[in-house]
């Protein structure tokens, strides 16, 4: 599968199996954090076989159940760090759906246990993605015209308007989806966030930007 595959495949899931994660998948995963905290400067990790992040209080109103494993979105303070948590936290989403995984970004119906993980002088953890085989693969939620999201001088390109598709399919808080992309000057891409109540704009601009960068072809733009 790839990661366009994946995109198309991906969808939140909160309900989960007892079905372990094998031991090939844990380490292919595991290594991938390692790439991705060694590029990025994260402090990201996985947590297997614990349930009691989401065995109480909010794990109700998020309706999760049979959570146990998960990654812990953890890095530094700021916006940059927030943009980089959802653009790699993502890359760690679709690298699980090739392996057959099903996730969920969450930001706030969980509970941080203790002695599950470490962090660094001036790290804090931004959400956490549960991990695991759901019960079902998730379901696409309604989408809204591709139009409202992006703006151009002109009719845009095909690769954008593969960039825009991939990017819709991306996961928001809330599905607020509150980013919009530009194209200037031929190939070259603004992505900025809009004003949400609701937070978390940040990480879903890394989210998105991830998105449009598979979508489109990593060669096909630049980013301004």
């Amino acid at each position: 599968m790839t990661e366009l595959e994946a995109i198309k495949a991906r969808h939140s899931v909160r309900k989960y199996t007892d079905r372990p994660i094998e031991v090939a998948k844990i380490a292919t995963l595991k290594a991938e954090i390692e790439r991705v905290n060694a590029t990025a400067g994260l402090n990201i990790q996985l947590v297997l076989d614990e349930p009691k992040a989401f065995s109480t209080g909010m794990w109700k109103y998020g309706q999760f159940s049979g959570v146990k494993n998960y990654f812990v979105m953890a890095g530094p303070k700021g916006q940059d760090a927030e943009e980089q948590i959802g653009y790699y936290g993502e890359k760690l989403v679709l690298h699980a759906q090739t392996l057959g995984l099903n996730t969920c970004w969450v930001g706030l119906t969980y509970k941080k246990i203790p002695g599950t993980f470490t962090l660094r002088d001036g790290d804090v953890v931004h959400c956490v993605i549960s991990l695991g085989y759901g019960t079902i693969p998730g379901v696409q939620h309604p989408q809204k015209p591709v139009e409202n999201f992006y703006e151009s001088n002109g009719v845009p390109p095909e690769w954008f308007k593969a960039g825009m598709e991939a990017a819709l399919l991306a996961p928001t808080a809330v599905n607020q989806q509150k980013f919009k992309f530009i194209l200037h000057d031929g190939n070259k891409v603004e992505a900025k966030t809009l004003f949400s109540m609701a937070g978390y704009t940040n990480i879903d601009l890394g989210i998105v930007k991830y998105h449009f960068e598979v979508g489109a072809g990593r060669e096909s733009f630049e980013w301004v």
